[in-house]
């Protein structure tokens, strides 16, 4: 196991349990205690957890990991939902994106698709979102016009929430919106954070489109506050290892579902 992914699952781990042992983990990781106890040295001084003799307490974050401890997770499967669902755009859209690890597959991907290069100049689309990871990446592209939102930032997402992201958006008009989710079930789409639901409520809204994209562990689970039921999305991209009877569930509600 790579260090990057061992650091996501003491993460993990902590965020279910609260409480992490030291020589628990080193057997569950088949690593020495001494590794275990150099990770979580190196996650309490990020302010991830709070250290104790013997293991490690949750901090307030650790519910919600931050998104560069999420990257990792799922990658090839969100490659290739990021593939599938890039191919829904055409040039000279005005697309929404909120934040994430998949949303920002999907971002990448639509930078450098070669039908949508630059073209006489001027922009290929419009990327409208509140994810500072995704604009600091798609800035330097000539043929992306980039819109922020505005807000405040928060340091686990990288996504900006609040009142002066409302602003914004509620000028705006989407052609299409990618929504990245924590959870989506029968009841709809799921978000940890309450401010963050809020604010892909509202991209949401503004969409002639909505399009969720969520691996397959996000299917069935339902997360803090919700972001739009059902009814609201139009399209559903997620991996070739979903569920079939938890798939039946988003056709029946009418959803496009595409696997990729």
């Amino acid at each position: 196991m790579k260090r990057y992914e061992r650091l996501n699952t003491l993460l993990e781990s902590l965020a279910e349990k609260g409480a992490i042992d030291v020589d628990e983990l080193a057997e569950q990781l088949h690593v020495s205690a001494a590794t275990i106890r150099r990770d979580l040295d190196h996650l309490g001084k990020q302010q991830l957890l709070t250290r104790t003799r013997g293991g490690a307490v949750a901090n307030a974050v650790s519910y919600d990991l931050p998104l560069r401890y999420k990257t990792a997770r799922f990658a090839s499967e969100k490659q290739r939902i990021a593939q599938a669902a890039a191919t829904l755009v055409r040039r000279g859209m005005v697309i929404g994106m909120n934040g994430g690890t998949t949303i920002s597959e999907v971002a990448r991907t639509l930078a450098t698709r070669p039908e949508l290069s630059a073209e006489h100049g001027e922009p290929a689309f419009t990327l409208v979102t509140n994810a500072l990871n995704i604009a600091n990446e798609l800035i330097v592209r000539p043929h992306v016009k980039m819109v922020l939102t505005g807000g405040v930032a928060r340091p686990q997402s990288y996504e900006m929430i609040g009142p002066l992201s409302h602003r914004i958006l509620s000028d705006l008009s989407l052609d299409i919106a990618f929504i990245g989710v924590d959870g989506i079930d029968e009841t709809g789409a799921t978000a940890h954070h309450e401010g963050e639901a809020n604010i892909n409520q509202l991209i949401v809204s503004r969409a002639a489109k909505v399009v969720v994209v969520a691996d397959s562990s996000k299917l069935g689970q339902r997360a803090f506050a919700r972001i739009c039921e059902l009814s609201e999305i139009d399209t559903l991209v997620t991996d070739a290892q979903a569920d079939e009877s938890q798939l039946g569930v988003f056709k029946e509600a009418g959803i496009d579902v595409i696997r990729a």
